[in-house]
């Protein structure tokens, strides 16, 4: 009899990393918000059935006002075909059945409800974790996980596919931030609740020397351009459609009415054998 896979996230762990959250260090949690409220408003509809998914509630009016809120736990407290509009907030990378949360939010929409999800992925991070692994390493001979792994923006859009979501979108919006110290970059992390909640993490207390090689190489590999580190996040944003019949939909392969040469105003021309 096989084993089940161990879970990505510890959420106990989680919630009491999401419980030390500071307004000081949202900065990076306020862009997620400016790109739904964005990608809202290029929707010319009126949404009167909103819902929020996150793990941090205090968002959820930064994102539609009076909107209700439900935790992004594995099985969502969810309804089918009750809302206009499901925006998933900054909790998709914890997730540990990203495409479960999908399906189940698509059952959540009306037809022709409209989906919008932000969360961290691709290199977010991928300065810190490089230097880690390596000090880890050099100091032990061994790796422990410290970095949540990042989807990138094709697995991401293909899980959209795969939710059976209509029209999906998907694309990363990048940002580079600074810091004098490794210290200071934890300390971001800490306060944006982004800290080590993977299930896997070791519990014991890692030595002072792997933050203290890690730094030098950091410095070494990653320098910023005003400050000593620079470190990368990716925020990627999902969009698509629970499916309706008059949504407009790709024809069928060979029932094109019109040569593509014609449409261009160009001669077509055979490729050589």
């Amino acid at each position: 009899m096989s084993q089940q896979p161990p879970n990505l996230c510890d959420r106990d762990a989680l919630q009491r990393n999401r419980q030390r959250q500071r307004p000081e260090a949202d900065f990076l949690y306020d862009l997620a918000a400016a790109e739904i409220k964005d990608r809202l408003s290029m929707v010319k509809r009126e949404f009167t059935d909103p819902l929020v998914v996150t793990g941090t509630p205090h968002f959820a009016d930064r994102l539609v006002e009076n909107a209700p809120v439900v935790a992004d736990l594995p099985v969502l407290d969810l309804q089918p075909a009750q809302h206009d509009v499901v925006i998933h907030f900054m909790g998709l990378h914890w997730a540990d059945d990203p495409v479960g949360q999908l399906i189940q939010c698509n059952r959540a929409l009306k037809p022709d409800g409209l989906f919008l999800a932000v969360c961290f992925a691709g290199q977010t991070l991928n300065e810190l974790r490089s230097v880690l692994a390596e000090a880890e390493a050099q100091l032990s001979g061994g790796l422990s996980p410290r970095i949540a792994p990042m989807g990138d923006i094709r697995d991401m859009g293909a899980l959209m596919q795969r939710a059976r979501f209509a029209l999906p979108v998907a694309d990363l919006v990048p940002f580079t931030v600074e810091y004098d110290t490794l210290l200071d970059l934890v300390k971001d992390l800490r306060g944006m609740g982004e800290s080590n909640a993977l299930a896997l993490r070791q519990r014991r207390i890692p030595p002072r020397q792997l933050f203290d090689d890690a730094e030098a190489l950091y410095r070494r590999h990653f320098p910023g351009d005003t400050k000593a580190l620079r470190a990368t996040f990716e925020l990627l944003c999902l969009a698509g459609w629970a499916p309706a019949e008059n949504q407009p939909k790709p024809l069928r392969p060979g029932t094109a009415q019109t040569r593509l040469a014609d449409a261009l105003g160009t001669r077509e021309t055979k490729l050589p054998d």
